[in-house]
Order: structure tokens, then sequence, then C-alpha cells
């Protein structure tokens, strides 16, 4: 199909044109099929055209497309508010708004900050992923490609080591760059909010340090500021729970949700301490498309379906074929591009690396395509590019699954 109308400045992973999808298979417009460990870069936990989804879809359609919610309430956006506040693990009183989007979301969640502390200042972690947005942009932990070319971006953003068992960043190391932040280049009352993942996506599917997130939290409590954890992609169910961040012992102030929150419809939040939530005058929130009723209605379909039983169920089952299979892989040493297996639960990311150890982009656009050739598709994340992000759907079958692990092996099989 020609692309000459579509912006070069897009990259397209996979040089194919896709024309429908069911639960974990895909297929383009020659029909050939593939399974899918893409899932719409986690956005597709329950599936390609999960039926309730679809169903709730085509239901809301027939009822109210759209209607601008700061305009007029409408009864989805309602709903699927009251159950947020119930399906979110908060201990405190929750309240929120919908956005179009994860950038979107972390926006908001920036401008309440700022509101809420009356402080500028914002902090990140390297190799963290917000979004493309303007304001996200300097809040990702990566210059290229997303930074190049744009000029000065909305600040100040200041980063620290992001610590995790898949860095090899201690706690103890990025504290000391904390205090060194604060005593060389930051008064600490400057500071409006954090904003991390509890597990990076874009980054490489990185879990954070526990021992460091609970000092971040008492040093924000400490200090008055803001903790925002972004769960755009970890959340609904991808570590085999509901939230990433109960697994650190913590709980933020503001919490970012989107991708797999309305099964494939475009739709995110930031939701948390009502206090917060209520910090910018009457309009200083909201847009004509967020929390869209058919959006809204996808997201109520999903989350019906997100039981602990089942969350618990899928994960497991990811968990278990996964980190099964790498360690047969691993202790064969038949595969010496095989790095390290990070991440947690059903999050899982397959390091590629070279016969020093170094990451090894290369090889993995290599296995890219060969998978591709034998009917999987994957993503590849990672500062240097070199890790797969497994993102099967949590609804894949368990044989699908073993199907596109052995796709996999034996592509780590070809590259030597």
């Amino acid at each position: 199909m020609n692309q000459e109308s579509i912006s070069q400045s897009i990259s397209i992973v996979h040089p194919i044109t896709l024309s429908h999808g069911l639960n974990a298979h895909v297929w383009d417009t020659d029909g050939t099929g593939y399974i899918d460990f893409v899932g719409g870069i986690g956005v597709l936990n329950l599936g390609h055209c999960n039926p309730a989804v679809v169903a709730a879809i085509q239901q809301q359609a027939g009822r109210l497309t759209h209607y601008a919610f700061n305009a007029a309430a409408h009864g989805p956006y309602l709903q699927l508010m009251e159950q947020l506040s119930s399906f979110v693990p908060l201990s405190y009183p929750m309240a929120g708004m919908l956005t179009n989007s994860g950038a979107e979301a972390a926006e908001n969640a920036l401008k309440v900050a700022r509101g809420a502390t009356g402080k500028r200042a914002i902090i990140a972690f390297d190799g963290a992923f917000h979004g493309r947005t303007l304001a996200t942009l300097n809040l990702n932990g990566k210059v290229a490609p997303y930074k190049q070319r744009v000029g000065d971006l909305p600040g100040p953003v200041y980063h620290l080591p992001y610590p995790s068992n898949d860095t090899d960043v201690t706690c103890e190391q990025a504290l000391k760059a904390l205090d060194r932040l604060f005593s060389v280049e930051l008064a600490v009352e400057d500071v409006a909010a954090f904003i991390l993942e509890p597990v990076q996506g874009e980054g490489g599917f990185l879990a954070l340090d526990p021992t460091f997130a609970q000092a971040l939290r008492r040093f924000c409590d400490e200090h008055g500021i803001v903790l925002i954890i972004d769960e755009i992609q970890s959340g609904f169910g991808r570590t085999g729970q509901r939230f990433a961040f109960p697994r650190l012992g913590i709980e933020p102030d503001l919490l970012l949700l989107a991708k797999s929150m309305a099964g494939g419809m475009p739709l995110g939040a930031v939701v948390g301490r009502r206090e917060l939530l209520a910090a910018l005058p009457k309009g200083g929130l909201g847009g004509t498309y967020s929390g869209n009723p058919i959006a809204c209605a996808a997201a109520l379909a999903s989350l019906a379906q997100m039981t602990d039983a089942n969350l618990a169920t899928w994960g497991e089952r990811h968990e278990q074929a996964i980190v099964g299979r790498y360690q047969r892989w691993k202790a064969s040493g038949l595969y010496p591009s095989l790095g390290r297996l990070t991440g947690v639960g059903a999050m899982r990311g397959i390091e590629l690396v070279n016969a020093d150890g170094t990451p090894a982009p290369a090889q993995l656009a290599k296995l890219l395509q060969a998978a591709r050739s034998k009917g999987l598709l994957l993503m590849p994340s990672g500062k240097a590019r070199h890790i797969i992000r497994l993102l099967a759907p949590l609804t894949i079958e368990a044989e699908v699954l073993e199907a596109g692990l052995d796709i996999f092996e034996q592509c780590l099989a070809e590259l030597g």
C-alpha cells in the first residue's frame, strides 16, 4: 500500500499492512497470519477484537457516539470513574479525569502537580518513556530519536539513574545521585514531583528496586513532593496483578493509566488524591474527546474481565512459560546471543548481547526479521534497542504462546 501520504518521521517496525486480528493472531492484507507478541505495544492485554469489548462498542455506538464531558456529563464516563475508584488499589479517597492517551495523562499530571505545589521542577529517570508530546519528551530518559531537532523543551526536568536488578544500578547508587542532585543542581523546595515507571516499558522491562521506591516515597512525604507513578504499560494485568506499584510497597499520589484500559480504544486517565485533582481552577482540566462514550464503554467491558483471579491465572501462565523456556535456553549454552531476562510477571524482556556481553541491536534486528518471516511479530526496546519486549495478549491460548516461543527459539538458534 502506498505510504507517500504518511509522515516519514513515523517509524514502522514491521513492513506489513494488517487487515484483521483475533485474540493473539493477526493477518496482513496478503493473507499471511502471525502470532502477535506486540499487542499494539501493550494495548491489547485482552486480545484483538475481544468479544465483550466489541459488543460494548457496538451497543454504545447505537446510543451515543460522543459528548464533551465538559459540556454535559454522560453515563459511560460516570460509570467508568466509579469502577476505576474500586479497581485501583489505593487506600485513600480517589478522584480523577479521563484523557485520550497516556501522554495526555502525563501532561495533565504535570499540570496538577504544579498547581497543587506551586513548584515547577520535575525529576524523572534514565531510560524512562512517558510520551511524545512536547512536555513528556523532556521526561523521557533517552535523547534519540525523541528529543532530536525539537529545541528547548518545557521544564525544568532532571534525571536520576534507575535502580533495578535489570540495570546493575543499586539503590545506594541512586540515592547518592539523589543527594548529589540536591547539593549541586537543584533546591529540594523547588521540586513539584517525581515521575517513575514501576517497570520501565520502552526502557526494556526493567523493574524498579523496591527499597529505593520506599525511600523515595518517604522523601516525597518529608518534602511535600508529589509522586507520580506511570502504569500506562505495566497496568491492567501486565505484571499478573492489577498494577505493579503494590509490588513496591508504596502508593502514588497520582497514577497514570492508558493502553490496555479500553481494549484498543483511545483512552487514558489521571487518578489519585482528591485534594490534588481539585488543585486547579474549574475548567483547568478536561478536553473535547477525553472520556469519549464509546471508549468508556470499551473500558467498562475490559475491567469486567480483569478480575483478580483472571489476572493471576493469565500472569502465572505467561510467567511460567516464558521463564521456564528462558531458563532452558540459558542452561543449554546453545544461544550465545541470549542475555538477561528482564521484568516481572507477564511483563518480560529478553536481552540480546554480543560475545563480550555488550548490547547487540544488530542481532535484535536480525531476530525481528527472522521471526516475522516465520509468523511471529516482536517489538524492540531498551536504550540500545537490544531487548525484545514480550507483549502477547494475556488471553493468548497456552498452545499459541508455546508456538510463539518455539519460533523465538528457532530464531535464536539461527543467530548462532
